[in-house]
């Protein structure tokens, strides 16, 4: 395992850009960056917080999280705003995100503040449409967290991480969902985190404050564990040519020292599975 960059408070929201190398936010000090792989770092998006998931977008830009979903293209030019926390009563904001195989951009509504450890409220599921039009699927999601499709997309594997718990949707061709079952349930003082999935459909999950990643056969079942250098594993994302480099990033929390998270990589021995770029309508 690499260590390519380190230095920030909470590393969050992986994707991997051809261009750009790997994409990552700093929720707690704030900024979207990116990590070529020459190893330069470069600024996309200045100063915004709480960034805790992004999406490639087909127009050429970013769908980012934080207090409301939005869209700022790479050169800065244009920004839409995607979704707000008017969508449901309790929303404050949103964490996690992904798309599926159409653009849709799948997302996870936060009702509490964590950080600042306001009592806890469940979230809602959302999806946004092609057209920008959103439709809430789920609900009763502690703590949102991370999401991915399987391969054949009829299934949306979600993290909740106060629940300690990934649960598993069926999805049908036109995104409506049929209810949930348990997947894999997480024991011991962590919480599943950030999630990528290979293209066997194996599901890759980060597990906060447990110092590993562990990786489930699509039954659920562990097929490993791959144990990092600092305990807060915040998420993970394949990238390079062959989307076989593995990306983990961590957050500093019972770390060596103050704003100690850092980017690793490794070489995966299947290859991840590619994100769909967003193609949701960006507004007139």
């Amino acid at each position: 395992m690499e260590e390519l960059a380190t230095g920030y408070g909470l590393i969050e929201g992986p994707v991997w850009d051809d261009d750009r190398g790997l994409i990552y936010s700093d929720v707690i000090n704030g900024g979207v960056r990116a990590l070529s792989e020459s190893g330069e770092i470069s600024t996309i998006v200045p100063k915004r917080r709480g960034v805790g998931g992004m999406a490639p977008h087909a127009a050429g830009g970013l769908v980012i999280g934080g207090r409301e979903i939005i869209y700022e293209s790479f050169d800065g030019e244009t920004h839409a705003t995607l979704l707000t926390p008017e969508v449901t009563d309790v929303a404050i904001g949103f964490n996690d995100l992904t798309t599926d195989e159409a653009g849709r951009v799948w997302v996870g509504s936060l009702a509490f503040r964590v950080i600042l450890g306001e009592e806890v409220r469940p979230g809602h599921l959302h999806v946004i449409d092609l057209d920008g039009s959103v439709r809430t699927v789920s609900d009763g999601i502690v703590l949102t967290n991370g999401m991915a499709f399987s391969p054949d997309g009829k299934t949306l594997y979600h993290c909740d991480a106060r629940a300690d718990l990934i649960r598993a949707y069926d999805v049908t061709a036109d995104a409506e969902v049929s209810g949930w079952r348990v997947f894999a349930e997480i024991t011991g003082a962590s919480t599943p985190d950030g999630m990528a999935v290979a293209e066997d459909g194996s599901v890759w999950v980060a597990i906060a404050e447990g110092g590993k990643v562990m990786v489930f056969e699509p039954d659920g079942s562990v097929r490993t564990e791959i144990p990092t250098p600092i305990p807060m594993v915040t998420s993970v994302c394949f990238g390079g040519a062959d989307l076989q480099d593995f990306y983990i990033v961590t957050g500093s929390r019972n770390g060596p020292r103050e704003n100690c998270g850092t980017i690793y990589r490794m070489r995966a021995d299947v290859p991840g599975l590619p994100i769909a770029p967003a193609k949701v309508a960006l507004g007139s």
